[in-house]
């Protein structure tokens, strides 16, 4: 009787079932990169299952059957028709599968089976969690980038190599590491045996707060053990919240467990900590500013991420050699490529967020990985290979646009218009179109830029150009009537007039000068001259008011007439003031 035949739940082939645990064997050693044994049997011994129904003969003891005729354990034997023979009508047909049937030898799909595995292995890696938060490091000695707060012989990283605290609050763009810099904090604390507490203030609420405090008192109370809180984004918790955490009890605020050292707070945020963070809080914390990360620091980050991944990296003028970056092809029949310049491009493209470039190589490989198209790649000893290639256009493709950090109700906000304020009074024209373009770009209302070139008419030009402010009235009224990103040019426009236009402050400067006498004089301010006061009734008449006041007009000569009252006359309000 004709054995039945089980398939390979590696590479689908389909074997008579005594040679089914050598070959899996071979197929799981060649996906892992290792070595094919040639003949050598495996080590393991077979384990058995029982026949299906009509591989034993009627009446045989099952014991006295032959153990090469025993297909192994029954998961691998799929019921595709019954156990028939490959002749049965009942089994499926194929051209694939009848091709695999008549030739037996498992070096054949070897190499097949484990590009499949190899690239099933690479969709895992990109799979379930992100690629910024898979590669989170968990030590100082592989956190990339801020040498300024935590390079050697920094008093931040000798206090944290010491298990040395203390209450901080991280302040740097989106990406930076804060978040990635609390962990390795959390990691080094339980080895230490201090109790590690992470919220997040989008989520948590004050009730939150107020058990992690009651744990903590608890804890340090019990135990001697120290508790380190951590509050992600801890700019949305208003400043109430970060004060009165215990509404029942407005005495016992958060302050206290933060200065007799119940718990040590770690909290980080994107937004200026003197604006979001309340003072008396803050005074109690140590402000730690990192900065966007360097180029080089992200393409360090990058180059790291595809090594992980077993991407191969190909440099300027390498295609697919020896010498190009990454794991071994060997164990792959179509590798994952991805060109040097394309790295280049993403680390300059994400200004400086590890997170946003992380993404977009987990996005490029993804996207490359479920076309499945393959290049055909030379390689430099002439020999070729097809291989999945990224290059610098899939790169830019999912980032669609530079990643431009710009708040609008953040201080980025207010360090972009100042910016341009200055380039404009410093008759720079270039700086002035670039500090406009990042506003516009990052999302500002061109109104708000309008108003404030307005202002900047009278402000800086005045006098020198009177049309300067006809100019930005009008550019209002067309931001108003089109809006972006048509008006976009006509604050162009207005924007490099005024930083050509002559600059005159004279009018400014008066007015400060009227405002600074109104607000150093003492007493009560001096009343208004009879001969300057209306007179529209008769009372007021009789009264003095409009008496003496002489009529410019009615005098074809200048008329000599006070019009400050006694006690600043002959007062100048345009030369300039001592201080």
């Amino acid at each position: 009787m004709e054995e039945p035949l089980v398939q390979c739940p590696v590479c689908l082939r389909e074997l008579p079932g005594a040679d089914i645990n050598s070959h899996l064997d071979r197929c799981l050693q060649a996906a892992e990169g290792q070595a094919e044994p040639d003949s050598s049997p495996p080590c393991k011994r077979p384990r058995l299952a029982a026949a299906p129904p009509g591989s034993q003969a009627q009446g045989e003891p099952e014991e006295a059957r032959p153990a090469a005729a025993t297909p192994v354990f029954s998961l691998f034997h799929k019921d595709r028709g019954g156990g028939q023979s490959p002749g049965a009508p009942g089994r499926r047909s194929g051209a694939g599968r009848e091709e695999a049937a008549v030739k037996p030898e498992d070096g054949v799909s070897a190499a097949g089976s484990g590009a499949a595995l190899r690239r099933a292995s690479l969709e895992e890696k990109l799979g379930g969690k992100p690629l910024a938060e898979r590669l989170r490091p968990d030590t100082l000695g592989d956190y990339v980038g801020q040498e300024r707060v935590l390079g050697a012989q920094t008093l931040l990283r000798s206090l944290l190599e010491s298990h040395e605290i203390p209450s901080l609050i991280l302040w740097g763009p989106p990406g930076c590491g804060k978040t990635t810099l609390a962990h390795i904090i959390a990691n080094s604390s339980k080895k230490n045996g201090t109790r590690f507490v992470t919220l997040s203030a989008t989520s948590a609420k004050t009730n939150d707060v107020r058990d992690v405090i009651s744990q903590a008192q608890n804890e340090k109370r019990l135990f001697k053990r120290k508790t380190i809180l951590f509050i992600d984004e801890i700019h949305r918790f208003n400043k109430s919240q970060q004060l009165f955490l215990l509404p029942s009890h407005p005495q016992d605020t958060f302050l206290p467990h933060v200065e007799c050292g119940t718990v040590t707070l770690i909290g980080a945020t994107t937004e200026n900590p003197s604006f979001q963070v309340n003072a008396a809080l803050l005074s109690r914390c140590r402000v730690i500013v990192l900065e966007k990360l360097s180029v080089e620091a992200m393409e360090a980050i990058l180059m790291r991420a595809v090594r992980s991944l077993g991407v191969q990296v190909l440099g300027q003028g390498d295609q697919h050699s020896s010498s190009a970056t990454g794991s071994s092809s060997g164990s792959s029949e179509f590798p994952v490529y991805i060109e040097e310049k394309a790295l280049n491009a993403l680390a300059y493209l994400c200004d400086g967020d590890a997170r946003t470039g992380l993404n977009g190589l987990q996005l490029a490989v993804q996207a490359r990985l479920a076309v499945g198209k393959t290049t055909p790649l030379h390689g430099t000893t002439g020999g070729s290979a097809d291989g999945i290639l990224i290059t610098e256009e899939h790169v830019k493709e999912g980032l669609q646009r530079s990643h431009i950090l710009y708040d609008r109700a953040g201080e980025e906000h207010y360090n972009c218009i100042s910016a341009l304020h200055k380039s404009m009074r410093g008759s720079d024209e270039n700086a002035s179109l670039y500090w406009l373009a990042r506003m516009l770009e990052g999302g500002e209302d061109p109104l708000y830029v309008a108003r404030r070139l307005v202002r900047f008419a009278s402000e800086d030009i005045g006098l020198a150009d009177p049309l300067a402010l006809t100019q930005a009235v009008a550019a209002y009224q067309g931001c108003h009537f089109i809006g972006m990103p048509e008006c976009e040019v006509i604050l162009a426009q207005c924007v490099v007039y005024f930083a050509r236009a002559p600059k005159s402050i004279e009018v400014y400067r008066a007015y400060n000068n009227v405002k600074e006498c109104l607000r150093m004089h003492t007493g009560p301010l001096p009343p208004v001259p009879l001969h300057l006061r209306n007179a529209p009734t008769r009372l007021m008449k009789n009264l003095g008011y409009g008496k003496g006041y002489k009529y410019n007009p009615m005098y074809k000569e200048p008329v000599e007439q006070d019009y400050l009252p006694q006690e600043l006359k002959g007062t100048d309000f345009f030369k300039e003031q001592k201080t």
